[in-house]
């Protein structure tokens, strides 16, 4: 296969698993492939082999020195100042990630390619795009989650048979790198500071995140944000609003316990006839419906509904009312993601490890009444003491745990000085075990152990997974010798 990438120099820069699919599209392509990392263990050297097979170029162990390239694709964790890149966009080479190459090589049949369904945002991404897959799934469309989650979008876009529709995760490194991508409905949750060492700032971060509604026209946002409700009418045409409070006239929202469609006016003879709540709205699914748990995770499930709304109103296939509330209710949260992992004498253990930020861990926090919470990590320059602020309140105790934990500890210190804290020194496989020890002898029946570390998980762990997994593991072998 043949195409304008035929003969061009790329380079594919981390060799992870979005990196080998760019790779692997772009030799299927003609393409003159580079692909660099910094790794050089023998995991990468066995993957070097498979793609120096195919008649790509590889270079281990050394991810900075320049190389000369007509176009870089590069993994979304590398910064903008990152050596190699920062040479490149300085000689004019193209720098992009794998969305972006993903959507200027997608399929195009009869003037058509499978749509995106776009979701973004500082927390709940995954959750949102997993109930945007159910809901899809519910009205007959062959689809699935890809981009920031489940499959590389290269790959996504390349399946046979295609796909009807693609429920897609981008997050802010993947839309910095992106310069044509516009998804066709897309959906904004929210915006918190966050990885503000990779952006620069907050504006720039910000700017990065309205980057999905490029498209323009109709699209969906977090009325409750204030930063996302500003950006909305600057970036969208056509701008649907969802809301925990009762909805506005085009948005969505709860009234007496129901999620609520008010967009139901837009197109009356397509859409069924429901009996309508109290303000007129379309009800779509109860609260008390819903398999997660949290106002934040309501938040999720509308906005789900919003942007499948949205979709069907921009693309050739409405998403009937039924399927919305039947998506909604067949979903089951992912891994580490406010999932109870035990239960023994009153007292409930749950994983939330993918809280890796202030504002995710407030969402989570606010779960729960009384809370014994295991956090720290990387607090990657965030600011913690808000968060300990407002949930002081519900705090039983904390267990800090993470190599950087001065920002929690003096946060702790300063606005809930009263509550006990339990400090895990550990660095080695051990720090779970501890972590989770401290925190069986604190708890008291009617609590909750949470592990929401509202930072990062790399000072000690492979990935918010394993952090998870161990906690769980910790969690299940302390009730099991109990």
């Amino acid at each position: 296969m043949t195409s304008e990438f035929a003969g061009r120099r790329v380079v594919v820069a981390g060799m992870a698993v979005s990196g080998l699919a760019a790779a692997d599209a772009l030799l299927d392509r003609g393409a003159s492939v580079l692909v660099v990392d910094g790794r050089s263990g023998p995991g990468e050297q066995e993957v070097a082999e498979g793609l120096r097979a195919r008649g790509a170029e590889v270079r281990l162990g050394d991810a900075e020195t320049p190389v000369d390239a007509d176009l870089v694709v590069t993994s979304p964790g590398w910064r903008p100042d990152q050596p190699l890149l920062a040479a490149a966009l300085a000689a004019g080479a193209e720098v992009i990630g794998e969305p972006e190459l993903a959507w200027r090589i997608r399929p195009v049949t009869n003037g058509r390619s499978a749509p995106w369904v776009a979701v973004t945002g500082t927390n709940g991404k995954t959750t949102t795009v997993g109930m945007v897959e159910s809901i899809l799934r519910a009205a007959g469309l062959r689809t699935i989650a890809a981009g920031n989650v489940g499959l590389p979008l290269t790959t996504a876009v390349l399946a046979k048979p295609s796909y009807d529709v693609l429920a897609v995760e981008l997050s802010s490194f993947q839309l910095h790198w992106s310069r044509d991508l516009a998804p066709e409905a897309a959906v904004l949750l929210n915006i918190a500071p966050d990885h503000l060492d990779w952006h620069g700032s907050l504006e720039a971060y910000a700017a990065d995140k309205a980057a999905v509604w490029r498209h323009g026209g109709c699209g969906a946002y977090n009325a409750d944000d204030p930063l996302v409700a500003e950006l909305a009418p600057e970036h969208l045409d056509d701008p649907h609003p969802f809301t925990l409070g009762e909805a506005s006239w085009g948005g969505f929202g709860v009234v007496d316990g129901v999620l609520v469609d008010r967009m139901s006016g837009l197109s009356p003879e397509l859409e069924p006839d429901p009996p309508p709540v109290r303000d007129g709205g379309i009800p779509l699914v109860r609260v008390d419906e819903l398999r997660v748990v949290g106002s934040h995770n309501v938040a999720n499930a509308l906005a789900a509904a919003a942007v499948c709304k949205v979709f069907g109103l921009r693309g050739d296939a409405l998403i009937p009312w039924p399927a919305v509330g039947e998506g909604l209710r067949a979903y089951s949260p992912g891994r580490h993601r406010n999932e109870v992992v035990a239960e023994a004498d009153d007292v409930t253990w749950v994983d939330d490890s993918k809280a890796t930020n202030p504002h995710a861990a407030a969402a989570s926090l606010s779960s729960y009444p009384s809370v014994v919470w295991v956090a720290g990590g990387l607090f990657k320059g965030a600011d913690v003491g808000p968060l300990v602020a407002e949930q002081a309140g519900r705090l039983r105790a904390v267990v800090a745990i993470g190599v950087d934990r001065a920002p929690l500890l003096h946060a702790l210190a300063r606005h809930a000085p009263d509550v006990p804290v339990v400090e895990v020194t550990s660095r080695d496989t051990d720090v779970m075990q501890d972590a989770v020890a401290a925190a069986g002898q604190l708890a008291l029946p009617g609590d909750t152990v949470l592990l929401a570390p509202a930072a990062a998980s790399m000072d000690q762990f492979r990935d918010y997974a394993e952090r998870g997994d161990l906690f769980a593991r910790a969690a299940r072998d302390r009730i099991a010798r109990s």
